[in-house]
């Protein structure tokens, strides 16, 4: 097959949009921008890698490619272009660690309150970041101390309903439980039978760091575990729009896997907003909501774009009476899953982020809302905002969290939830 993602660096016609709308390289000269380490350079990488380290510099957010008027691949090239410099160098020991959530899940999840207040206290992230190089200040989710796989094994749902599988992710897994179980609560009300399968990492923050083939490893595993239900023509929804991404499209195009499993899979992914929101223009979704008295700014994240689906997230919302959601025109938060915690990454991507802080902080609200988990952790880091899942919105509106006097869900006023990212204390696990 060709190779369509080099191929369509052929279109390139020089007209530096892709330029303008880059966040990195308007923030710093490190990043000579995506036109520059892509379709330019590209061209003199046949013999071999490009000796030039810039394009790690690239966050990966995607926005070149979706901005390109001839559909140059931009963000893919660079992509591959960045792994070819790491297989030349050797993928650093950070890289490979950071790259690796479900290793870090399992080792922090048993020792949680340690974990935590390590991975909090300012002594000891100095010191990991003088041995390891992960900024002290990087954004760092809390351990739930229990998986949303672990918690989901005694959650008893309808027998007699449609089924729906669902693709949760490391970051519900281990740090958002609670997330997890919101979800499972609205499309449970919504009449579906919610099948939580085991599952590993999806591979994306290895192929983000240039380890190409230890991605390609944990794609297949994942695949395994999914392409049972969508051979059974069951839908997969995952409410992380990176990892959902990552199936529908990446593990094929920037990964290059050919298979006939993944295909499948990948036909069946929905983010679950889109998932909900065809529920909605088919006349299927449940609108029993009750009022919602909130301002809350939205922040569509880079890879949530990448689905080319618009925003479902928003046009949920505007269901729920007095909602008031403030659409934010903003590319990106900065931390592109694991580039912000680096060290030598880190003050760029509070840089790119300043203007989105900047516009939450404006609009008095101390709630906001962004489909990605990543972007989430980052808002919160540098606004000091409560940032949620739109989910977590839909299920208040439903009056889900009112069913559950006792706590039982760890679910709290909106208003009042912590701004620490990850502070829940209860899991539901997928892999423990």
């Amino acid at each position: 097959m060709n190779d369509l993602i080099r191929d369509s660096l052929d279109h390139c016609v020089k007209c530096t949009i892709c330029e303008t709308h880059c966040p990195v390289s308007q923030v710093t000269p490190l990043f000579p921008g995506p036109k520059y380490v892509g379709p330019q350079a590209e061209r003199y990488r046949g013999a071999g890698p490009s000796s030039d380290a810039s394009v790690d510099y690239c966050s990966g957010c995607g926005i070149c490619t979706q901005v390109c008027p001839q559909d140059v691949k931009i963000a893919e090239i660079n992509s591959r272009a960045r792994a070819k410099l790491w297989e030349k160098r050797g993928v650093p020991l950070r890289n490979q660690m950071i790259a690796r959530p479900t290793v870090i899940g399992r080792l922090g999840t048993p020792v949680a309150p340690l974990a935590n207040w390590a991975l909090h206290n300012r002594a000891v992230r100095g010191m990991v970041q003088s041995m390891i190089g992960i900024h002290r200040d990087a954004p760092m989710p809390s351990f739930a101390g229990k998986t949303f796989q672990r918690r989901s094994r005694s959650h008893h749902g309808p027998t007699d309903a449609p089924a729906v599988v669902y693709f949760h992710g490391c970051g519900t897994n281990y740090y958002e439980p609670v997330l997890g179980e919101m979800m499972v609560a609205v499309l449970e009300h919504n009449g579906f039978r919610v099948i939580v399968p085991q599952q590993d990492c999806c591979g994306l923050p290895l192929q983000s760091n240039g380890n190409f083939p230890a991605a390609r490893t944990y794609v297949r595993r994942l695949v395994d575990r999914l392409v049972p239900h969508a051979r059974a023509g069951l839908p997969i929804v995952s409410n992380s729009t990176s990892c959902g991404l990552m199936l529908k499209r990446e593990a094929h195009e920037i990964l290059g896997i050919e298979d006939e499993d993944l295909k499948l899979v990948s036909e069946s992914m929905y983010d679950v907003c889109e998932f909900l929101l065809r529920l909605h223009e088919r006349g299927a979704l449940r609108t029993d909501f009750g009022s919602l008295p909130l301002t809350v700014p939205y922040h569509a994240p880079c890879q949530q774009r990448g689905h080319g689906i618009g925003k479902p997230a928003l046009d949920l919302l505007a269901l729920v009476p007095d909602l008031d959601m403030i659409e934010l025109d903003v590319d990106c938060c900065g931390i592109a899953g694991t580039y912000g915690l680096k060290k030598e990454k880190y003050e760029i991507a509070m840089a790119v982020g300043k203007r989105l802080f900047d516009d939450i902080t404006a609009t008095g609200s101390d709630l906001a809302a962004c489909d990605s988990e990543t972007c989430r952790w980052q808002i919160a880091h540098g606004t000091g905002v409560t940032a949620v899942h739109p989910i977590e919105l839909l299920y208040r509106a439903y009056g889900l969290g009112a069913s559950d006097p006792a706590g039982k869900h760890g679910t709290r006023p909106l208003a009042a939830v912590a701004a620490g990212p990850g502070t829940s204390e209860r899991d539901t696990g997928s892999h423990d």
